[in-house]
């Protein structure tokens, strides 16, 4: 059987598999005694958990065929999170490097990295996040364990996941790393740098963001002597106005006495607002310097008129961080105002033609003020406005493109550079008809010389325009690709479809979702218009 009529067999199968779904979905289960429903649940389970690997398998072959940049991606992460909308592409892609084999650059097949682990969930007896919590005992193993020991322990903790729970397993994990390492004399100073970590979460439904990560013995010393200074009971606390800030040493003693006692803050609570008063003082003492790629190091709200009239919705921050509308008023009492006006704006620093190469520190704070220009311009990316570059969207400037605020898009460096002529590449230009006028349009070169497609904008970081849109209108608009009142050319011209139940039914779910995070005035505007 030849290669190609492999690959036809197992797409024929993936469409025999969904048919099977089907059958399986529609089957009444109501009848059936109590057993024989256990029985389906585990089988169910089973099979999920091998179709895991199973994927992990197809992704790699994805991989190893540049698929991705064929794309226009710049690697198999950025496919799986954007094209595969896999919301978790970072922890799939450290399953597929521990279970997975993958070629070498010699291009010779190598076996997977903890090899026992994945046969295990190649059964179909371990879930995702039982492979995190081996994976999370495996890697604490000191390097200078013998390479028989590390792997009979990797191969004890694979054996474990398939009658533990993954908090079993982490028991298990400390039990096993105790007498691997008793006395922690094994321990170097090279596994400790290879855990270091600090990792701040998405922010939640509450804009409140998970913190955690693991410190080295010296950050940590040097994090003590802060906390007890700025953490102490009575000490910049922010319920409490006579409280002293700063640290300790610069404090009347009698005044902290008396802020201590009224202090009802838990250490947690304490230990939080002395990193926010020492976060404070580092934006405020100069020690970032005066710019960061041509912004100030310091907190850039963009903030919208009606929000800041009404005192509802939130404000974006240039590093891509959500404020509530209260702690923006609470800052903009020591805060520097910038005005952006987008239309007949003749603000000469807007506009520097060909005399420089690089955008300057008004042109990139308009950037950021326009509509969807909280970061990067390019479909799908979530880069900030702190870490993007300014993009000569019509014409590279070594081709005699202006550094013009009406021709130029924010792009993040990686995807800056994917920028150029060659198929798989990005072709730029700015929009200048219709609802995305004035904004960067992406379009990837084909690779088989087919007429390029319509350009498309990032909507990511426009959430905040597209529900002040729906306030003011109460439609949101389902075309993806930005909709030009003029089409630059006739056979380009793209004719919208009207939206089908299905779609209807999806912007639906979409609106509820909606309603669900807003805060209650607004909810209320938003019943209004539904009703």
């Amino acid at each position: 059987m030849s290669g190609t009529d492999q690959v036809s067999e197992v797409q024929q199968l993936y469409a025999q598999l969904h048919d099977l779904l089907d059958r399986i979905d529609a089957v009444d289960t109501t009848p059936a005694m109590d057993d024989a429903v256990l029985d389906v649940a585990e089988q169910h389970e089973r099979a999920h958990r091998r179709m895991s690997l199973i994927g992990h398998r197809r992704m790699m072959d994805c991989n190893d065929r540049g698929v991705p940049g064929q794309l226009g991606y710049r690697h198999i992460g950025e496919m799986m999170a954007h094209h595969l909308r896999i919301p978790d592409h970072r922890r799939r892609m450290r399953h597929m490097r521990a279970l997975t084999e993958f070629r070498s650059l010699q291009g010779e097949l190598t076996p997977p990295r903890y090899a026992a682990l994945a046969a295990v969930v190649a059964d179909g007896a371990a879930t995702p996040a039982h492979v995190d919590a081996v994976l999370k005992v495996v890697k604490k193993i000191p390097r200078s364990v013998p390479l028989d020991v590390a792997e009979k322990a990797e191969t004890m903790m694979a054996e474990f996941a398939r009658t533990l729970t993954p908090k079993q397993i982490l028991k298990a994990g400390a039990e096993l790393l105790g007498r691997i390492d008793p006395d922690g004399t094994l321990t170097d100073e090279r596994d400790r740098a290879r855990r270091r970590s600090v990792l701040i979460g998405d922010q939640d439904d509450q804009s409140m963001s998970e913190f955690d990560g693991a410190l080295t013995p010296t950050t940590r010393a040097m994090l003590d002597v802060i906390l007890a200074k700025m953490a102490a009971p009575g000490m910049n606390n922010p319920d409490d106005k006579d409280s002293p800030r700063g640290a300790t040493l610069d404090a009347d003693i009698e005044k902290l006495k008396e802020a201590a006692g009224r202090d009802n803050r838990s250490t947690g609570q304490r230990n939080h607002d002395a990193l926010h008063t020492l976060f404070q003082l580092v934006l405020d003492g100069g020690v970032l310097g005066k710019s960061h790629r041509g912004l100030p190091p310091h907190i850039i709200v963009k903030v919208n008129e009606t929000d800041l009239r009404d005192r509802t919705g939130f404000g974006h921050t240039a590093t891509g961080t959500q404020l509530p509308i209260a702690d923006i008023i609470e800052m903009a009492a020591e805060a520097q105002f910038h005005l952006a006006v987008f239309k007949d704006h003749t603000a000469q620093p807007l506009y520097l033609g060909t005399a420089k190469r690089f955008a300057n520190q008004a042109q990139r704070l308009m950037h950021f003020a326009q509509d969807g220009g909280s970061g990067c311009s390019k479909p799908g990316c979530s880069h900030p406005s702190a870490i993007v570059e300014i993009h000569h969207a019509d014409k590279d400037w070594a081709d005699g493109g202006t550094t013009d605020i009406d021709t130029t898009a924010p792009a993040c460096p990686p995807h800056n550079r994917m920028v150029g002529p060659k198929p798989g590449q990005w072709t730029t230009r700015i929009i200048r008809h219709g609802r995305d006028a004035g904004r960067a349009g992406w379009t990837l070169n084909p690779l088989d010389g087919s007429p390029p497609g319509p350009p498309q904008v990032n909507r990511i970081h426009e959430v905040g325009e597209l529900f002040e849109h729906y306030l003011r209108s109460g439609t949101i608009s389902e075309d993806p690709q930005p909709a030009e009142t003029e089409p630059p050319a006739a056979d380009a011209a793209v004719r919208r479809k009207p939206i089908s139940p299905a779609r209807l039914a999806a912007r639906t779910r979409r609106r509820k979702r909606k309603l669900r995070r807003t805060s209650h005035h607004t909810r209320q505007r938003l019943l209004a218009r539904v009703r």
